[in-house]
């Protein structure tokens, strides 16, 4: 027989529900992870001799992220359908860690947003200067120069002498290319953290509906 009755009964089902959510965004926000890791043209601008890697730390955190979410939205499912209190206890205090990774990454994206850009727009720099070390700089700024339809670091310049009027400088296309990428990044966690909340709230209620009807019983 069910622990819970009339309205903490539609708790439950609500909290299942949820949590099939739940897991359908975990599902998503680990697709998105992967996609902005093997996104073809992130992967060729920051794939360089000596390119800065900060970018990718914020991509994993947002892929660990989706798969811990999927796997804490079965125990959620699990723990509403058998009305179990230590379940629900679990997957609340799952949630209140992932809420904090959460927005432990989101300050670190906001913080580290502006060094993210001037790194990659150092390395740019750095492959179209005459004492640059990379080997391949030519090659790598062929790259930025062919996925970004950019050209050198202000325009005009004598590095493309065939640019066209629209041709905008690498530097101002590399901040445009890479603010999309981390707001992409900042948009999904802010949304996760808002279904996390729900969540936490719909869990505890219901765990002490169980609790209580335990100790009526």
């Amino acid at each position: 027989m069910s622990k819970v009755q009339g309205g903490m009964k539609c708790v439950k089902y609500l909290l299942f529900v949820f949590n099939f959510i739940f897991w359908l965004c975990g599902s998503l926000v680990l697709a998105v992870g992967l996609w902005l890791m093997f996104d073809p043209k992130t992967v060729q601008l920051l794939n360089g001799e000596g390119a800065p890697e900060t970018f990718f730390i914020a991509v994993y955190i947002l892929i660990g992220a989706g798969g811990v979410m999927m796997l804490v939205g079965v125990f959620g499912c699990c723990g509403a359908v058998k009305e179990s209190q230590c379940l629900l206890a679990s997957f609340f205090a799952c949630l209140l860690v992932i809420f904090g990774a959460e927005v432990a990454a989101g300050v670190f994206g906001f913080m580290s947003k502006d060094k993210i850009i001037e790194d990659v727009q150092q390395f740019y720099s750095e492959s179209i200067s005459e004492n640059s070390e990379n080997s391949n700089g030519t090659a790598v700024a062929e790259i930025y120069h062919n996925i970004l339809n950019c050209c050198g670091v202000s325009m005009p310049t004598s590095f493309c002498p065939d640019a066209d009027e629209d041709t905008k400088d690498c530097l101002n296309a590399i901040t445009g290319f890479f603010n999309e990428k981390l707001y992409i990044i900042g948009y999904v966690g802010i949304g996760v953290a808002g279904v996390m909340v729900i969540g936490m709230i719909f869990s505890m209620v219901l765990c002490c509906a169980i609790r209580n009807n335990r100790e009526v019983i």
